[in-house]
């Protein structure tokens, strides 16, 4: 029996029996005096158990403050294992987190699985330092904007958002929106919000570090199906959204080939090796924007086939990078 199932033991037996004697718990948990005596003495200074010795039953209860209530050590049932991985998904949280908003509220939970572990400070910290994400062209989202829709996708409700506009005659212009706010989308170092337009009787995509302000109104969102807002937003390529997706066939070089044959483009991609070591790939898009920027990445090593205003489009770029360098 590990530590984490002693805990867990410990705290049914108490539950169940009210009151329990040192020599009981002893026997059940077949270990020494001197490690029930570190388990007791570690449930109640790390994990905030409330365990009293009751000098007239001789034994252990929970206190007077939990007489007829219910307490529970979180995450208990957790095995080492487990706990590792939930440690490591902390740590990659919070290379995502914009402001520690994330962090900030999952903090003590966190502490108490760190606790579990026997892990001091120090331990904890190292702990931490063995996962790193680099990210690069952050965008940044404030954290009000970031919470209030957090909070309007798990509460359901709608939102009105003051939107900065990115593209045409109207760059740098706010306008204002409101929305049933559907999802969060991480891409690229920066969040999104999927959501339906009440204006425009249509699904949107959202940057949230477009936003200029963010406010919670009290009417409930509207309910999409999933597979609908699946098939309008994510059938094309990256960002971009839309339902009418054309495909993109590119054919990689050998050498870019051993990278490329290995990545997902898009889930409903389609590749294939060719005779002379090239690979072929083809994925769906919808803008063409952000397809070309990736594309950039392979200059010299990758052939657009199709189709002809893609390719176009593609030996544009090429040109004018090469006559800036002239």
């Amino acid at each position: 029996m590990d530590r984490t199932e002693r805990f867990y033991k410990i705290e049914m037996m108490i539950r169940s029996r009210g009151c329990v004697s040192f020599k009981d718990l002893k026997e059940a948990l077949e270990v020494s005096p001197a490690t029930l005596k570190r388990d007791l003495a570690y449930l109640r200074e790390r994990m905030d158990a409330p365990i009293d010795y009751d000098a007239d039953e001789n034994g252990y209860r929970f206190g007077q403050q939990w007489q007829g209530g219910r307490h529970e050590l979180p995450g208990v049932w957790f095995s080492e294992k487990e706990l590792h991985a939930l440690l490591t998904m902390h740590q990659m949280l919070a290379g995502l987190d914009e402001e520690g908003l994330l962090s900030r509220h999952l903090a003590p939970m966190f502490d108490k699985l760190t606790g579990m572990m026997g892990a001091d400070e120090a331990e904890a910290r190292e702990l931490t330092q063995r996962v790193k994400l680099i990210s690069t062209a952050r965008r940044r989202v404030p954290s009000e904007h970031f919470e209030t829709v957090g909070s309007a996708v798990v509460k359901r409700q709608r939102l009105r958002l003051d939107y900065r506009k990115r593209g045409g005659t109207a760059a740098g212009k706010e306008d204002w929106r409101v929305v049933s706010p559907q999802r969060l989308v991480h891409y690229r170092n920066t969040w999104y919000l999927d959501a339906w337009c009440h204006r425009s009787d249509g699904f949107r995509r959202f940057a949230l570090d477009a936003l200029a302000d963010a406010q919670l109104l009290d009417e409930k969102a509207k309910t999409v199906p999933s597979r609908q807002l699946e098939s309008e937003l994510d059938q094309g390529y990256g960002i971009f959204a839309g339902s009418q997706a054309r495909r993109a066939t590119l054919v990689f070089s050998a050498e870019a080939a051993q990278w490329v044959s290995r990545e997902e483009w898009h889930p409903a991609q389609k590749g294939e090796w060719l005779g002379d070591g090239r690979f072929r790939l083809e994925v769906p898009f919808v803008d063409a924007t952000e397809l070309l920027m990736d594309l950039l990445r392979h200059a010299g090593q990758v052939d657009v086939q199709a189709p002809a205003d893609l390719a176009r489009a593609y030996a544009k770029r090429l040109r004018d990078a090469a006559e800036k360098l002239s």
